[in-house]
């Protein structure tokens, strides 16, 4: 691809490194920001500034918010006791967005892969534990994708807290097994969610 202009070419390819986006793709997005008045880009650029500089983690559950504590946590101060412990932000706005879940969340920021290199302490599962035993909570809902590495997290986590009374559940079987939730349409996803079983009967289905 030629470009007549160095600062062009500068920004097609810095809009070509995010997911999803081809040279093509990003030669349009340039294309069409060259089109629009220069209050429009500054503000588009500031958003993303300040977006940057702005966002932290959720000091209780690892969500992304604008202060120490996100607006679910915030807002949460009646109702449920559950905990849905997630693997990503992602998959906590999926979940979100089904309004099935009436509790708080926790944020892992990942899923135990010992091939991957990526053990328990790289987590945000020592925080869950805590928030498990500070908190009043009544269910931990293990809403994690159903593969290899979901199913040894949620193996590592029960095996640490197997002598506590919590109820302990996970998505019905509405999420095809090896499948992500992100990916997972919001009907099948608030499903799964309202069907959830005792982990301890989901590992003998699979079976």
């Amino acid at each position: 691809m030629n470009f007549s202009s160095k600062l062009i070419e500068t920004s097609v390819q810095e809009f070509a490194k995010l997911p999803g986006i081809g040279k093509k793709t990003a030669l349009r997005l340039v294309l069409h920001l060259l089109k629009q008045d220069k209050q429009q880009v500054n503000a588009f650029a500031n958003a993303l500034i300040a977006m940057k500089e702005g966002i932290q983690h959720c000091e209780r559950c690892f969500n992304l918010s604008d202060a120490p504590l996100c607006q679910i946590c915030k807002n949460h101060t009646t109702g449920s006791k559950s905990i849905c412990v997630v693997e990503s932000v992602r998959d906590l706005m999926a979940i979100a967005s089904t309004q099935q879940h009436n509790g708080t969340y926790h944020v892992l920021g990942g899923l135990i892969s010992p091939l991957d290199g990526v053990g328990p302490d790289m987590l945000t599962i020592e925080a869950l534990f805590k928030r498990i035993k500070d908190e009043d909570v009544s269910e931990l809902i293990m809403a994690l994708s159903p593969t290899m590495e979901g199913d040894t997290t949620i193996y590592y986590i029960m095996k640490h807290i197997e002598n506590s009374t919590l109820k302990v559940t996970t998505l019905s079987r509405g999420v095809a097994f090896g499948g992500e939730l992100e990916y997972t349409d919001e009907l099948t996803l608030a499903r799964s969610l309202q069907n959830r079983l005792p982990v301890e009967r989901v590992s003998h289905s699979r079976n």
